[in-house]
């Protein structure tokens, strides 16, 4: 159940230690750490390993069954904040340069992450037990038309966050398959 925001605090919490890290890069080199270069290819890598967590894990989480594996709500909390963290750290590694494949993917994050946070608002509006599941028992019949709507916005709202997740891993493999040969391969 997604009612206290305790992982986006934890995630401006990691983002300020990250920007910290990357204000005593300025400092000491004078310069934006480039894409390439050892903080910029660690915060990328660091950054889209999270990324691929928060498309991955939930979502295998959330076909199985088994209690074992924690509540969905922690899962849900934790696919928020590398959601969140991972982007972030990516956007650190773009050297604010935004052009060509490297810019197409990072206003792909830009998108998929804003589309997180409408997903986190609607989510929040369908009553929930606290592992997660939808809870009947907690509506009366006024608002069983605000549940029904709120689950066909959810609907909605999955039948675009996942194409464009989809959309921005391939480009970001794309990505990751071109620096790996044009920086690396061919020196």
């Amino acid at each position: 159940m997604l009612r206290s925001a305790r992982e986006l605090w934890l995630s401006f919490l990691a983002m300020l230690l990250i920007t910290a890290t990357y204000a005593a890069m300025l400092f000491f080199t004078s310069e934006t750490p480039a894409a390439g270069s050892f903080y910029g290819h660690t915060v990328g890598i660091i950054g889209f390993l999270l990324m691929l967590m928060t498309e991955t894990l939930y979502s295998l989480r959330k076909r199985t069954r088994s209690a074992r594996l924690g509540r969905m709500s922690d899962w849900l909390q934790l696919h928020i904040f590398t959601g969140i963290v991972g982007p972030y750290m990516v956007l650190l590694h773009s050297s604010w340069k935004f052009n060509g494949l490297a810019g197409a993917t990072m206003l792909l994050t830009a998108v998929i992450v804003l589309s997180g946070f409408v997903g986190r608002y609607i989510y929040t509006r369908i009553p929930r037990t606290a592992d997660g599941i939808e809870d009947q028992g907690r509506i009366g019949q006024m608002q069983a038309s605000t549940l029904a709507n709120a689950r066909r916005l959810m609907s909605l709202w999955h039948t675009v966050h996942i194409p464009i997740g989809m959309a921005l891993f391939t480009s970001a493999f794309v990505h990751i398959l071109g620096a790996l040969y044009y920086a690396t391969f061919l020196k």
